[in-house]
This record gives C-alpha cells, structure tokens and sequence, in this order.
C-alpha cells in the first residue's frame, strides 16, 4: 500500500478525532460541572454512595447493551451492508435492530423494577449495615433504570451517523446528559425528600436529551421508522452471535469497576464516593483523548475489513494506537502529580472537604497507572470486533476481570480504596497486553519496534513534564486547605499550561511523530480559515 494514502488515512483519523475530541471536551466539562454540584450538594458519605452504587446498575448494563456490545456488535455489520448491499438494506436492518431492541429493553427494565431489591443486596452488601441505605439505593435504581432505554437508543444512533462518518453530533450528545444532570440537582432536588432524588430525575432528562438531539441528523440522512421484527432476518441474526460474546469482552472496565463497588461498600463510608470521584477525573481524558480515537476509527477500520484490505486496517491502527498513547499518557503524569490541586478546584465546595480531597486524589493516584490502557483496551477490542473476531476479547476479559478481583481481595485491607483502584489499572493494562499480543500474532505482525520506540518516548517526555511540575507545585503550591478558590484557579492555571508547553518541548526534542503530525494538521486548518 503506498505510503501516501496510509498517511491520508492517519490524517482522516486525526481531522475527526479533532472534532470528536473538541464535541467531548466540552461535554467533559460540564461532566466535571455535574460532579461539582453533586460534590456541593450531597460531598462524600450516605447519599452519594447510594446514588453510584444505584446508578452502577443501569450504567453496566448500558456498556453492555447500548455502547459497548451493541456499538462493537452493530458498526461492523451495518457497515458492511452500506459497503456491499446498498443504502435500502441498511436502513431495513436498522429498523429491525432498533425495534428488537425497544422490545428486550423494556422487559429488562420492568425485571429490573421488579427486582431492584436483591440487585442493590448483591451489588452493595454492606450498605445494609446502614440505616436506610439500602432502601434509599433501591428506590434510586427504580428511578433510573429506564435511562437504559434511552441511552441505548442514543447509542445505536450514534452508531448509524457515526458510519456515514457525521460524528459531529453524536459527540456533542452527552453534554444534554450532563446538563440533565445540573439541572435535577440545582433546579428539582429542592424539591424531594431526600433530595438526591432530583439528582435521579436529571439522570432520565439527560437521557432524553441524548437520543433527542441526534434524531433531526438521522433523518436528514435518509432515515425513515417503521415498525418491524424479524429475528430471523441474516443481519439481525449476524449481530445477535457478535453481541453475546462483545457484552463479555468490552465489559471488563464496568465489571471490574462494578467488583468495586461491591467490595468498596465493605470498607468505611465514603470509599465507593472517593473512588467514583476520582474515575470520573480519570473519565475526562479516556473520553477527550481514548474514546474519541476508537470511535473514529471503528467504523473506518470495519470498511477496510468489509473490502478485506488487512494492511491498510493494520496501519490504521497502529496509528491510532500511538496518537492514543500521545494524548494519554501525559494526561496520567499530569493528574498524578497535580491530583490534589485539580481535585481542589473542581470539587472541594459545600460539604466536600479538604480531607477528602486528600482521599480522592489517592485514588486518583493509582487509577492514572492504567489510563492509557483504559483508554486502548476500547479501540483494540474495536479492531477485534471490525473483523467478526468476538471471542478473542471475552478470553482477554475474562481474564482481566480474574486479575482484578484477585487484586481486590489481596489488597483492600491493606491498602484499602486505594488498593481497588491499583487493582483495576493492573487489570486494564493485562488486558491491553493480551488483546496486542493476538492481534500481532493475528493479522500482523504489528510493527512492535516502532510502537515501543514511540511508547517510551512519549513516556519520556511525559516523565520529564511530571517531574518539573512536581518541583513547581513542591515550592510554588498553594495551602489548598485554606487557599480561595481564585487563588486554586489561577495556580492550576499555571501549572496546565506548564505542563503542555514542558511536554510538547520535550515530545519535540525526542523527536515524536505524533507532535508533528498533529502541528501540520493545525497548519492546515488554519490556512483553510
């Protein structure tokens, strides 16, 4: 393949990584306003642990029906019928999929209803201990579990636009959840006993917002509803035998994540708060950065599987995989060194305090050791799944999901949520490591000199960034626990711009492809203004 059109490729990527990324940035920063009211609202302690460990319920279900399985299990084969058999079949299997699914849905959500009670038992047994506890998590898993409907109406949609390579739109789609979100705290939480409830409500608006948003751009590419059910249908049946096995191999982040809240409910009051405060820091850069990459990859490395042309697949990712490692793996420095500052101004308001912040910002500590696997181990399963192989991630999965708990269980006591946290990162970056290891032995080899020499350069340079913003927060940092916050603003000002110009300087003497690829597409973009 000539070299000219990999690299025509590559700039595809990046161009429409760009725009997902800039869509999700800001959809991350009302995330973190979101977080920010629930931090002032309800802090660390009985409320918010019954409202994650509630919301852990439709949440791990929507990875593995709406935007894990469904997504991994639906692109590669609606891809291929708008690749070979045309704009009509396609639409007539959407119709088919999007029903199958309004009618299993609907029956998962009444059962889970029903059964909330023994669901809340299982996922948190030491909430009983509590007074209430368990009760207020059962109502509030009641409240949101029809979110899973719509978000996962939301997700097939954004797997039809994201074909037609509009990706746009869909990114921009969660800011209407987190919006819901700010709304039900700000604005209708005054308005319920306990107030948390508002919080649930604003779950469902930000669902709805979500999938009502994308809708006008599905119609506007031909789209049309009808009502029709065909399990027998060549397509539905296809996606059907790719999904059974996906739910298990893209499930390993939320299951592990699940593992620990379940354990975190056994340990003292605040450990699921400090460790759900802390993953959603850690979600910023795994959506800006990871998600953002596999989500535009996918559909372009499924057509390259569909017309069977290995090499340029192979490429591509490759590619993806080391702009994933470019924009990670900083990010991790970055939040590790300046966890306490960051965690700071963002959360420590109301009845958040500074003590937590230090709880916090520990578990931050040891989930940034496996961010850049995080974030690769959903762009590699991705790869897997472009090409119809659905059992090599269950098998990688399953065994990271083993690492994890094993982790779990050796280091809760002695490390308490901080050794949950550690134990997830191992199991992410075993993950990672087996998920590579096949695909170089499947359809590579990959170019692992290339890979490695990139990874510990930007490692390097990500090193060299940390260490000179440990030096300046160690003499230049605020009191935190008695700084105001336009003085905590102004300092974590300082040190995010310190560390983007350290890293690219850095990146730049080490000479890292990925620095000038990104730089000569903002060339581009700018002359095009």
């Amino acid at each position: 393949m000539p070299e000219t059109v990999l690299l025509k490729d590559q700039d595809k990527i990046a161009k429409s990584t760009g725009i997902v990324s800039s869509a999700t940035f800001l959809s991350r920063v009302l995330g973190l306003v979101r977080e920010q009211v629930f931090a002032f609202l309800f802090g660390a302690g009985y409320a918010t642990d019954a409202f994650v460990a509630a919301f852990r319920i439709p949440n791990l279900l929507r990875d593995l029906f709406a935007e894990g399985a469904l997504s991994s299990a639906f692109i590669p084969v609606f891809t291929d019928y708008v690749t070979n058999q045309g704009k009509e079949k396609a639409w007539e299997l959407a119709n088919l999929v999007l029903n199958l699914l309004l009618v299993t849905l609907c029956l998962i959500i009444i059962l889970g209803v029903i059964l909330s009670p023994y669901i809340v038992g299982v996922i948190a047994p030491g909430f009983g201990k509590v007074a209430g506890k368990q009760e207020l998590t059962t109502l509030l898993s009641r409240i949101m579990f029809p979110f899973l409907l719509l978000v996962a109406l939301a997700a097939l949609v954004m797997g039809i636009l994201n074909t037609f390579r509009h990706f746009g739109i869909p990114a921009v789609a969660p800011t209407l959840f987190n919006l819901g979100m700010i709304i039900g705290g700000l604005f209708l939480s005054p308005f319920f006993d306990p107030p948390i409830i508002g919080m649930a409500i604003g779950v469902l608006l930000g669902g709805f917002g979500q999938l009502a948003i994308q809708l006008p751009s599905l119609r506007k590419i031909g789209f049309r509803y009808h009502f029709t059910l065909n399990l027998r249908h060549p397509g539905v049946k296809r996606i059907l035998i790719l999904m059974v096995p996906a739910t298990l191999g893209l499930a390993s982040t939320q299951i592990n994540i699940f593992v620990n809240t379940l354990i975190g409910s056994l340990l003292p009051q605040g450990s699921v708060s400090y460790l759900n405060y802390s993953f959603r820091l850690m979600q910023f850069p795994i959506g800006v950065f990871g998600v953002a990459v596999a989500t535009v990859t996918f559909p372009i490395v499924s057509a390259f599987a569909a017309k069977k042309q290995m090499d340029r697949l192979l490429s591509t990712f490759t590619s993806s995989l080391k702009l994933v490692f470019f924009l990670t793996i900083p990010s991790a420095l970055f939040l590790a060194v300046a966890s306490q500052p960051v965690i700071s101004v963002l959360f420590q308001h109301g009845r958040f305090t500074f003590l937590d912040t230090i709880a916090t910002s520990q578990a931050l500590l040891f989930y940034c050791i496996g961010l850049f696997a995080y974030s690769s181990v959903r762009l590699t399963a991705s790869t897997f799944y472009s090409m119809g192989d659905t059992k090599t991630p269950v098998k990688t999965s399953a065994v990271a999901v083993g690492v994890n708990i094993v982790l779990n269980l050796l280091l809760m006591h002695p490390l308490g949520f901080r050794g949950l946290a550690l134990s997830a990162s191992i199991a992410a970056i075993v993950n990672l490591f087996f998920l590579l290891t096949i695909l170089d032995k499947k359809i590579g080899p990959l170019d692992r000199k290339d890979i490695s020499e990139t990874f510990f350069k930007i490692l390097t340079s990500a090193f060299f960034m940390g260490l000179i913003l440990w030096i300046y927060l160690k003499f230049f940092g605020l009191d935190l626990s008695t700084a105001g916050l336009v003085q905590k603003i102004l300092s974590l000002a300082i040190t995010m711009i310190l560390g983007l110009a350290t890293y690219f300087a850095f990146s730049y003497i080490l000479r890292v492809k990925e620095l000038d690829r990104i730089l000569e597409l903002l060339k581009i973009s700018k002359k095009k203004e």
